[in-house]
């Protein structure tokens, strides 16, 4: 018989166990570290704190350090699109005129690049139309699914059920009734900034509607981010409207709303219209396993301006953000201009360093911000890192009037970014967003109108003005900004 192991054994093997179980997870997380932190900084400060802080190491950096987002994401979305409709072919810019050689040959440089970020193609042929603010977006939207003859597809983050959304599910109500095919996608955490929701009439009236990664589940707690923050609407395939404005009676700038939000949307016409409507058809079968296929949803488009414009849609389930990448690209090419405007300005360090770079090239970039925040603490997070910024030439602004929930980029007067993606984190890699890179002098000028609109009452942010903040506004905000990747 085999002797049973007494106390005195056992009191021996028990430190052992955890010791060698201990050193396993430790060489596994610093393993870990290595092959997966692309930012050499990260990896060394992840490996020593699993190294000198034993057991403890490791078991932060399995809860905080492993990028769960992205694995969360490439679980959800693998496969990636199941229509056909969506293949599109490659295109570059050799048909693209503009004034001089120089600004031809800039434009080739970024769209090559911009082949290199995103395998979706620039289409040329198309024309977009930009609204002021809920007060002309939304008339236009509604008369548009009005008229719709065949299919509507809407995507939104936020659908309120005040008087802007009423007056949408009236319309996409009356095209249901009248037998045009409607899908609607409401983002699951942004369905819930009203109450009742509109998601929840939608349904009562029978128009087919879904909520993206909804759940009151804590275990399915994640899904606060992974957010689809896209704003698309498509009638027929044919016209399509997109920008950075939810559907909310705060978008209608009238005397007696009391929170205004200024905002752009922009209708689109053209070949593009194929980006929008893949994206949407590409959220949607993810959503609800329904595939949007055929000429109802994808019918053939006839060329209707002089832009050439691609989607660039992003989301945290790409190795790669395009969006952001598309933004470095940008700032690399830039030669006498760039104007950006952000409700939500919290770019990594090597966006801000681009930034700086751009400006000591002789650029001139401006950066419009909101005087008062609709999120006080992000009005916190963005001021520590503003200094940096002035030092090396950028200019930053505080546009006045209402809350400035817009999101624009132009470059050199040409080139324009626009759509759902802000200047921060959570757009730029736990949020799926969706913009267009645009090509062609009008529409920058039209959009570079906007801004300098703003600029003419805008207040500039100084150096001086920063300094005088007292010890506890500078404590707060610095505090506040330790949590940048998170807000």
């Amino acid at each position: 018989m085999t002797p049973e192991l007494g106390p005195e054994i056992a009191t021996e093997f028990w430190p052992v166990l955890v010791g060698l179980i201990s050193l396993v997870a430790q060489v596994s997380a610093v393993g870990h570290a290595i092959l997966t932190k692309q930012d050499a900084k990260a990896a060394s400060a992840w490996v020593g704190v699993i190294v000198l802080v034993p057991i403890v190491g490791w078991v932060v950096y399995l809860l905080f350090g492993i990028n769960r987002i992205q694995r969360r994401a490439e679980v959800l979305r693998a496969g990636g699109h199941e229509t056909g409709d969506l293949a599109l072919p490659p295109a570059g810019v050799s048909a693209l005129t503009t004034r001089s050689p120089e600004a031809t040959r800039q434009l080739t440089q970024m769209s090559t690049m911009g082949r290199q970020i995103s395998p979706v193609a620039y289409v040329e042929g198309n024309q977009v139309d930009i609204f002021d603010n809920g007060d002309q977006a939304f008339p236009a939207m509604c008369k548009a699914i009005e008229q719709a003859q065949h299919s509507i597809a809407l995507s939104t983050y936020i659908f309120n059920n005040d008087r802007a959304g009423k007056q949408f599910i009236d319309a996409l109500f009356e095209a249901h009734q009248r037998g045009v095919e409607v899908r609607v996608l409401i983002d699951g955490v942004g369905s819930h900034y009203s109450f009742p929701s509109a998601y929840s009439l939608l349904v009562k009236l029978g128009i087919p509607s879904a909520r993206f990664l909804h759940s009151f589940m804590p275990w399915r707690m994640p899904y606060l981010n992974l957010r689809n923050h896209h704003k698309i609407l498509v009638i027929d395939g044919k016209i399509g409207f997109t920008g950075s404005m939810n559907i909310s009676e705060g978008n209608l700038l009238h005397p007696t709303n009391n929170h205004p939000i200024r905002d752009h949307h922009f209708k689109v016409e053209g070949p593009v219209l194929r980006h929008l409507m893949g994206t949407f058809a590409h959220e949607w079968h993810f959503t609800t396993d329904e595939v949007l296929t055929g000429p109802l949803w994808f019918p053939q488009l006839e060329t209707s301006g002089n832009l050439m414009i691609r989607g660039v849609p992003a989301g945290p389930d790409m190795e790669r953000n395009p969006i952001r990448w598309t933004l470095l690209a940008a700032l690399s090419t830039a030669r006498n201009k760039v104007q950006i405007v952000s409700p939500y300005f919290l770019p990594d360090t090597t966006l801000r360093d681009a930034l700086s770079l751009c400006a000591m090239r002789g650029v001139e970039i401006n950066i419009i911000l909101p005087h008062k925040n609709n999120l006080p603490y992000m009005q916190w997070a963005m001021t520590p890192q503003m200094p940096d910024l002035i030092k090396s030439g950028c200019r930053i602004w505080y546009s006045n009037g209402p809350f400035d929930h817009t999101k624009l980029m132009t470059v050199d007067g040409m080139w324009s970014f626009i759509g759902s993606a802000n200047w921060d984190t959570r757009s730029l890699r736990l949020n799926f967003e969706f913009n267009l890179e645009c090509y062609g002098e009008a529409l920058a000028h039209d959009i570079n109108q906007r801004i300098d609109d703003r600029l003419a009452s805008a207040t500039p942010v100084s150096l001086d003005q920063l300094k005088r903040r007292s010890t506890l506004e500078r404590l707060r905000d610095a505090s506040v900004a330790l949590f940048a990747p998170y807000l």
